[in-house]
């Protein structure tokens, strides 16, 4: 296009058709419109560069929360359908998803080159003899018809038999008349009837051992226990049972509050909470959870039911003068205890939730699968070097040798995660994870000042395993009298564990000195305690008889 040939070469002297015309339009430029186009295109294509910019960010947006809520639904899976505890797997692992390990793993079973183990030793239990002979017809040569002679000794053979059953016990009361004519004994005496532990009631001490645990040790409702009586040819009602094990609440509440006394003694706990159905309509509470609490220590195991889950239950069942250390899980409740907000109690978090997050996340990312399981392993390498050093606690100088190899592994540990967790572009399993870890740091190490603590809080979590059972078969309690006996015989039951007693044997004697005292609680309860039991009393009520109980 020649612009020469339509511009005008005098612009400023009008032409005789502008002078002729002067509204007429301007000459027409065909550069305008290519101008303007090429303006519009201009603004549009920035317009579109920039919509998907925004287009590709927030589909970035939507993969990141697709893959939370891909890990969310897995965590929900691992949750419902999961298994509760960690056992060992039943089936080979992938391959690709294991880290390799420095040791090959030990085979299971009877190792070669140890020595075997002892075999059980029954020699305490009572022997009923039982003669065994030939038939008579067999007692002759079988090719000749000549009798046998008797041979002198015996081949003995043992077998592990149980006999339940349910019997009568009658007591025949004696009856004397006064032959003398002083008149102070007028009428006929009769010996005393046997102690009862419930007055007018036929049960036996030994029938209501049975039922406490039946119920409370070993998980078992009442129903199939009085199923199981029946098939002993023992018919009883279930009101029989509810109103007799109502009556020996206050026999063990005595115990119970001493329990708690010696509890609140102690400075190193563990304490852990679980829920509990209580069937019973509070004003002030809607629904029936509840929740169980227990605390354990060296010396004895308290359990406490409470309606609610907040820090007022072991502020109070501590006490405001507690000092020592309480080993827990990460729950808020812990940290908001007074005691622990002045610093009288120092709270030692648990690795082994720390170790549940890492296998979480590697569950739930398969993408920080690898990164996840690295972790794992680092935190068993401080379970093995801790163990290392508590197997020489007597050993001072192979203890600091130890010791500083138990540190320096704390110390690359600390690196680590500080130096992970200042990455700008963190992902979010990582982030969430490892801030878990720096917020409880402090607590997580506490058992390397103090070797005495231990890493993790399974021992109270172990010690729940036998009332969740009894949650599980027997659903929670149907009385607020039936949550004071729970937390009663849980409390003893585990108190009588910690220190090897037979719980069968101890309630019996217990039971028994409650039915000489005419079904009320013995004028000394305290002397039932564990820890104040003579030598004697512990031998005799020991959960292993020794060998010399049994000679």
């Amino acid at each position: 296009m020649n612009l020469a040939a339509h511009s005008d070469p005098h612009p400023s002297t009008p032409s005789a058709v502008d002078s002729a015309h002067p509204s007429a339009p301007p000459p027409r430029c065909d550069l305008c419109p290519l101008l303007a186009e090429n303006l519009e295109l201009r603004q549009q294509a920035g317009y579109w560069k920039s919509m998907h910019q925004r287009a590709g960010t927030r589909v970035l947006e939507l993969q990141a929360e697709l893959e939370l809520l891909r890990a969310q639904l897995r965590l929900r899976e691992r949750q419902l359908f999961g298994r509760k505890a960690e056992p060992a797997p039943t089936h080979p692992p992938d391959p690709s998803t294991v880290l390799p390990s420095p040791e090959p793993p030990r085979p299971c079973g009877q190792q070669r080159g140890r020595p075997s183990p002892p075999r059980r030793d029954y020699s305490h239990l009572p022997v009923v003899l039982r003669e065994l002979e030939l038939p008579a017809d067999q007692q002759q040569c079988p090719q000749c018809g000549q009798p046998f002679t008797s041979f002198p000794g015996t081949a003995d053979s043992e077998l592990l038999e149980l006999e339940v059953r349910a019997y009568r016990r009658r007591y025949r009361r004696h009856r004397y008349r006064p032959t003398c004519q002083c008149g102070c004994q007028p009428g006929i005496v009769t010996a005393p009837g046997p102690a009862k532990l419930i007055p007018k009631c036929q049960l036996g001490v030994s029938l209501w051992v049975t039922v406490l645990l039946d119920k409370f040790a070993f998980g078992r409702p009442t129903q199939r226990l009085l199923a199981d009586l029946a098939s002993h040819g023992l018919d009883l009602s279930a009101g029989t049972l509810t109103d007799g094990l109502q009556r020996l609440v206050p026999l063990f509440q005595p115990l119970y509050e001493a329990l708690v006394a010696k509890s609140r003694q102690m400075d190193h706990w563990h304490a852990d909470e679980t829920r509990w159905l209580v069937f019973v309509s509070l004003p002030d509470k809607s629904g029936h959870r509840w929740y169980l609490w227990a605390f354990q220590s060296e010396a004895v195991v308290v359990f406490v039911l409470d309606p609610g889950r907040a820090h007022d239950v072991p502020e109070e069942h501590l006490g405001a003068a507690a000092t020592g250390i309480l080993n827990v899980d990460r729950y808020s409740a812990y940290k908001a205890l007074p005691q622990v907000k002045s610093g009288h109690i120092l709270l030692a978090f648990c690795w082994a939730h720390q170790r549940r997050d890492f296998l979480g996340a590697a569950a739930d990312w398969p993408t920080e699968q690898e990164w996840a399981l690295s972790w794992v392993t680092a935190i068993g390498e401080l379970y093995h070097l801790n163990d290392r050093r508590l197997e020489v606690r007597e050993d001072s100088e192979a203890f600091e040798q130890r010791d500083q190899d138990l540190r320096m592994a704390v110390a690359a540990f600390q690196r680590r995660w500080e130096v992970e967790g200042a990455e700008p572009q963190l992902h979010p399993a990582r982030r969430k994870t490892l801030s878990s870890l720096r917020e409880h740091w402090p607590g997580l190490t506490l058992f390397v000042e103090h070797p005495e603590i231990p890493m993790d809080n399974n021992t109270v979590e172990r010690t729940l395993r036998e009332p969740v059972v009894g949650r599980k078969n027997y659903a929670g309690s149907r009385a607020l009298w039936s949550g004071q006996l729970l937390v009663q015989m849980l409390s003893l039951l585990a108190t009588l564990k910690l220190w090897s007693l037979n719980p069968r044997l101890w309630l019996t004697a217990y039971l028994e000195a409650c039915a000489q005292a005419g079904g009320c609680v013995p004028a000394d309860p305290s002397r039932w305690l564990p820890w104040n039991l003579s030598a004697e009393q512990q031998r005799a009520w020991a959960s292993e008889p020794t060998a010399q109980d049994s000679t």
